[in-house]
């Protein structure tokens, strides 16, 4: 297999009108206020695939179908905050670290609806952890105080790019979605994330682990279209990274793809042909 070092990065030559990927925002107090927030890697991962973001805070219930019918794909970000262990019936183990109620409230029910659309996923960090919580799975608080898992935490009074630094090889399971994208057995990545996947949720397919056996990267075994996570940030600096360009090349990929034919399924009204 060819070795990481050798991918290209793709070109992405977006049309003039770009299919739609949504962000959740994050919710930060900042002084007394809240706010909502997503980071602005994101936004520009999101750019590279040649979609256009757009930066959701939430969305109710009832509004769930309307957003959906005019987006084309899901980016579920990382964050410094966790999900809540009592989506997977367990109680917190460090109350020192953040939470989002919020974003889990909207984003953990939305997963399947956006799996049962084949719209396409890809999911980071946060977002890793959410789509295995949200189809049943369950995680580790504390991946360094289980026995036999090294430490993935970065340190925080490290500078932004010592924190996003390579840390560690992933090992890539052959004849999965990874394997075929990247044409690869393994690529290095960062880490910077103190839970892990526990027990994953019976439709998760292991795509990559990290040496020490901690599932790294995973797909959907039965989506309709892409649906891919990765515990890594491959959004950091992705435009000088091979890895990530080809991710994020085929997610913008599939992202056309599911926006162009659902225009194809869309039969004009009279009253659109009246007003075209």
């Amino acid at each position: 297999m060819a070795a990481t070092s050798e991918l290209a990065p793709r070109v992405l030559v977006p049309g003039d009108a770009r299919p739609l990927v949504l962000v959740p925002a994050c919710n930060r107090m900042l002084g007394e206020l809240c706010y909502h927030v997503a980071a602005s890697k994101y936004v520009d991962a999101v750019r590279l695939a040649g979609c256009q973001p757009l930066i959701i805070p939430s969305v109710a219930p009832p509004d769930v179908g309307a957003l959906l019918d005019v987006a084309h794909g899901l980016l579920l970000t990382g964050s410094p905050s966790n999900v809540h262990p009592q989506h997977y019936e367990e109680t917190v183990l460090d109350e020192s670290l953040p939470l989002d109620p919020t974003r889990d409230a909207w984003i953990l029910p939305i997963i399947p609806k956006v799996l049962a659309r084949g719209m396409p996923l890809f999911a980071i960090c946060r977002g890793f952890q959410e789509a295995n919580v949200a189809l049943g799975g369950t995680l580790h608080q504390a991946v360094h105080q289980v026995q036999g898992f090294a430490d993935h935490r970065d340190r925080d009074d490290d500078p932004v790019e010592v924190q996003y630094q390579i840390a560690h090889d992933v090992l890539i399971e052959p004849g999965g979605v990874l394997a075929r994208l990247l044409e690869s057995d393994r690529v290095a990545v960062n880490s910077l994330h103190g839970q892990g996947i526990n027990r994953l949720a019976s439709r998760l397919q292991v795509e990559a682990r990290a040496p020490d056996g901690l599932v790294e990267a995973f797909s959907v075994r039965d989506a309709a279209g892409f649906a891919l996570a990765v515990q890594w940030h491959p959004e950091w600096n992705a435009e000088d990274n091979p890895v990530s360009m080809r991710l994020l090349g085929a997610f913008g990929d599939a992202v056309r793809a599911y926006r162009d034919a659902a225009q194809r399924e869309h039969v004009p009204t009279k009253e659109e042909h009246a007003t075209a």
